[in-house]
Formats: C-alpha cells, structure tokens, sequence
C-alpha cells in the first residue's frame, strides 16, 4: 500500500500529542510537540536549527492559549510559517483544538501556510506596512456589524486565521498578503 499523503519538507509544529495524530494523518512530516503554552529553550534551539536547515510551520489551535503560543514563538524564533485552521472546523462538541479538525482541513492549511514579512531593509529601517486601519474601514471589516464574520472569512480566504481588527491588520502585514490578494478575497466577499 503506497502513501498517499503529501511530504512536506518543514517541521511541523503543534501543541499537544492529539494534534500531532491528526497532523499525521494529514501529511506526511516531522512533528514537534511543544507540551503545553511554555516554551523550553531546548524546544526554542530545535526550531531555530530547524528554520535554517529546513523550516518550520506553526500550527496551533484556533482559540486564545494557541494564539499568544503562536506569537511567543515569532518572538523568539524568526523565519517560521504559520498554519490556520477556521475555528468552526476545529471545533466538536469535547470543544476547540487541530485534534477535532478533518485531516483535509490540516493538509490544506499546512499547504497553505504562510511566512512573516522579512525584517528591517538595507538601511535598517522597517518596510512599511501595505494595509492601515482605512483598508479595514473601507472594506467593512472594522466598525460595521457584519465586521467579525467579514474578517474571518477573509482569514480563512488569505490562509491568515481570524483576529480582532487589531490582530487582523497586523496578520495581514506580518504574513506578507499582497495588496491584489486582498482585494481578489474582498471582491468574492462582496460578490
């Protein structure tokens, strides 16, 4: 019987041992079980040799513990990929997490995960950010009461996962969605 799941060449990252499970039956790669929110410097010294050798993708469970894991980590590890799945695809009725997600909807976030924007330019200073705060108000996703469902079905769209308004822009900034990205998911939003 032949493997059928597709090879990805980065580590894959994940917060718990049934996580993993789902993640092994999606694709076909290393998996790294962080155990918990803490983050060890063992755990923070694999990544690191892991982004340089070969990548890695952060998959976390859609809820808060896994988002401030998620931002812990760009901190102290720059370089990583990041994976979202959509809350109501990781959730069942024993609650939220990647375990209670389909294998399909792990491989495709996994597929579709995305990198940071790189760091400061030449001269040392940050590039600037292609979308502001008129961005969301222009396209309802801020200050509008179909707000919160516009941007997540955005994130879900542009591979970024759901966030405040705040947590939204900066996604859409640190994890390099383009300007024509965007607005190809705004008008399918809108169409």
């Amino acid at each position: 019987m032949t493997d059928t799941r597709p090879k990805l060449r980065e580590v894959v990252v994940v917060e718990g041992l049934h996580d993993k499970a789902r993640v092994d039956e999606a694709v076909d790669a290393e998996v790294l079980i962080l155990g918990g929110d803490r983050v060890s410097r063992r755990t923070v010294d694999l990544l690191r040799r892991a982004v340089q050798a070969r990548g890695a993708i952060v998959l976390t469970d859609p809820d808060g513990a896994g988002e401030r894991i998620r931002r812990r980590l760009d901190q102290l590890v720059p370089g990583l990929l990041h994976a979202h799945v959509r809350k109501s695809k990781a959730a069942s009725s024993r609650g939220v997490g990647i375990e209670h997600a389909s294998a399909e909807d792990v491989r495709q976030a996994l597929i579709e995960a995305r990198g940071a924007k790189p760091g400061p330019v030449a001269d040392g200073s940050e590039a600037p950010d292609v979308f502001t705060l008129d961005d969301l108000v222009r396209h309802r996703l801020v200050h509008h009461p179909d707000a919160a469902s516009r941007r997540e079905q955005l994130g879900e769209w542009l591979s970024i996962g759901y966030g405040n308004a705040k947590a939204f822009l900066h996604k859409l900034n640190a994890y390099g969605v383009t300007r024509e990205e965007f607005e190809a998911a705004v008008r399918r939003l809108d169409g």
